[in-house]
This record gives structure tokens, sequence and C-alpha cells, in this order.
């Protein structure tokens, strides 16, 4: 062969591998990104997606915001594998439906108060407030440390719900009026939106109860479809406007000597979530629920100063209505007990509680509180 006819065949080698090489490279390419396709794909779909339905308006950005703190940290634990949309009242059901939407499964979680639903079962209450009830560090010790989340379990059970505590907006505002109120007289007749046991205690004393959501009081007492309402307290209170259509104001609210708010969450939907998610949601919403507390014990004195240099007349609820509306409350829990053996059960432990704590909060906390109050 001669020299020439030898580094022909060699190009034409040369080419003909290069030519393979390219081909199989190409292969190789199309493979690589047909199985990376394929793993964003597994990724992808190995990604929880929750909705949550809250009961409360974007507006109202503490009562509302711990779901979107809850949400966050949630999110941040998971590494972003788990996502949870919140959406606000109305937005996906009615602020009053959140209960049944997380009962049925049609959303897998829910922000809401226990006491909009005692028209199901009185005892659904105790999961959020009653009249004369725990205050916020007493409620949160007989949730985490006494019977409390353990018995509520088992009441929301029977509902395919598992609740989680996800914020306390402390001790509220007693309301706002058009009117003074100065005695039991003047709650005769009087339209008072009002959630939860409260509403069945002042209609004993003669007032007309009215349930509404927090971002209709403004336009209803506008209106004249109620004479009075309350939602929380100075914080929440000036967001709505409310010093802008009554100007009296009293404290405290007797019915909510704290508000406990809650996670709602379909069991279904939770018991398929892997354990170590499951610890995620514990989690998360007990960061939530100190969160919503710290913000409103933090935003509410500004907020209170503002509305009292807007005009507002604040006033302490006379005693006579306080003596009243406690043995109402009384004589009502009572007459529950008797028909109603969930509410027995849980009221009868939390009432306990209630006596045991109170006994020690006398001292120490009571004694340093009023010092201090005399103080400043």
């Amino acid at each position: 062969m001669t020299m020439e006819k030898a580094q022909l065949k060699n190009k034409n080698s040369r080419r003909s591998f290069i030519k393979s090489a390219g081909v199989s490279g190409i292969a190789g390419a199309l493979i690589a990104t047909q199985s990376t396709a394929s793993a964003a794909a597994i990724a992808d779909s190995s990604i929880v997606r929750w909705r949550l339905a809250s009961s409360f308006p974007k507006t109202l950005d503490t009562i509302y915001g711990s779901a979107e703190v809850f949400a966050k940290q949630v999110e941040i634990m998971s590494e972003g594998k788990f996502i949870i949309s919140v959406h606000s009242g109305g937005e996906l059901v009615p602020p009053f439906g959140v209960f049944d939407a997380v009962s049925q499964g049609s959303v897998e979680a829910g922000a809401t108060a226990g006491y909009y639903y005692f028209g199901k079962n009185d005892a659904l209450a105790l999961d959020a407030a009653v009249p004369f009830g725990l205050n916020t560090r007493q409620m949160n010790a007989w949730m985490f440390d006494g019977n409390g989340l353990s018995l509520l379990r088992e009441l929301f059970a029977g509902y395919n719900i598992i609740n989680f505590p996800i914020g306390n907006t402390g001790a509220q505002m007693g309301g706002w009026y058009k009117k003074d109120i100065s005695s039991i007289a003047s709650l005769q007749g009087l339209k008072i939106r009002v959630g939860g046991f409260a509403g069945k205690v002042l209609k004993m004393l003669g007032a007309v109860p009215q349930n509404l959501p927090g971002g209709e009081l403004y336009q209803a007492l506008e209106k004249g479809i109620i004479d009075g309402a309350e939602w929380v307290g100075p914080y929440d209170d000036l967001k709505l406007g409310l010093h802008k259509v009554t100007s009296h104001y009293l404290y405290p609210a007797w019915w909510e000597g704290s508000t406990q708010l809650s996670l709602y969450i379909n069991k279904n939907a939770f018991m398929k979530l892997p354990k170590s998610y499951q610890q995620i949601v514990e989690v998360a919403s007990a960061f939530a629920h100190i969160d919503m507390t710290a913000k409103y014990d933090a935003r509410n004195p500004d907020a209170l100063k503002e509305i009292i240099a807007k005009g507002t007349i604040t006033k302490l609820t006379p005693k006579p209505i306080m003596d009243a509306a406690y043995q109402a409350s009384l004589e009502l829990y009572a007459s529950i007990a008797k028909s109603n053996p969930q509410w027995k059960k849980i009221y009868t432990d939390y009432q306990k509680f209630q006596k045991n704590t109170v006994s020690w909060f006398k001292y120490a906390e009571h004694g340093f509180d009023s010092y201090m109050q005399n103080k400043l």
C-alpha cells in the first residue's frame, strides 16, 4: 500500500469514528436530558400542595396572618417540598364555612375559631373561648400541659378533623357602642355583633346577638343594622375603622379573657403525610401560635393610644353587668351539661383546671401586675 493510500484509509477511519461518536453523543445527551426531565417530574410530583381556607380577611394582618406564618414555616422546614397556599375568608369558602370545608375534605386545612361553630356542638366553643374562661397563659397551660388538647382532639375526631392551636388574641375589648352602656337596662333590645357563647349569655340579659364576619362590621354599624360590635382589640379595631362610626369603647370582653384561634386539618389528608411532615405541622403551628400573641401584645398599646386620641370614650364594663353575665354563664353551662355529654366531659376538666390555676395567678402574677400598673 502506498503512503497516500494509507493516509486516506486512516482519514476515512477517523471520519467514521467521529461520526459514530457524534451519533452516540447525541443519543447520550438525549438520554441524559430525558433522565433529568424524569427526575424533575418525580421531584415535582413529590411536592405536597395544600390549600388553607381562613375565616378572616387579609386586611387583618395579625389574625389572618398567623396562617401565612404557619405556611411559611412549613415550606422552610420542608425545604420547599410542602407548600400551603393561604386563602382569605370568602375566597374559597365563606368565612363561617371553613369547618365544613375541612371536615368534608374540600380543602386540606383551615384557620378559624371554634366558637363560630357552637351550633354544631356547644363543646366546640371550648376550643376558642367561653365567657369568664381561661386567660391566654392559662389556656396555653391547659392545652399543652393539661388535658385540653387530648380532650378536644377526641371531640374533633368525630368531625374528621385534627386541631392545632395557631394563635391567641389575649384578653379582648368589650366592644363598640353608639350609646353609653351603663346598666343591664342598656342591653335591652341592643343589636350587637358578638361571637360564640357571648351571644347566648347576652341574649339571656336581653340583647339581640348578631353573627357577622369582621369585614362586615363597619358597614353594619354605619347603616344602623347593628347598635354595637365587638371584634378583638385596638389593633384590629383601628384597621376596621370602628371608631369612625361609634364612640363608646368598653373593656374587658368578659366573654373573651383570651381567644384561641385554631388550625383545622382534614384527618385523611393529615394521615397521608409522612411522619416528618406531620411533625413539621405541629412545630409550625406552635410557632404561629406564639407569633400571633406576641404581635397583639406589641401592637395594641399604640393602637389604643391612637383610638383615644381620635376622641373615643373608653369605659370599664359596669360591675352589675359583669355579675349578671357571670351568673347567667354558670346557669348556661349547667344547662348544657345536662344534655351534652361531650360538653360536660370537657368543661368539667376545663373548670377544674381554671379553679386551680386562678388560685395561683392571684398571688405572684396579680401581685406583680397590680403594682406595675399603678407605677407606670
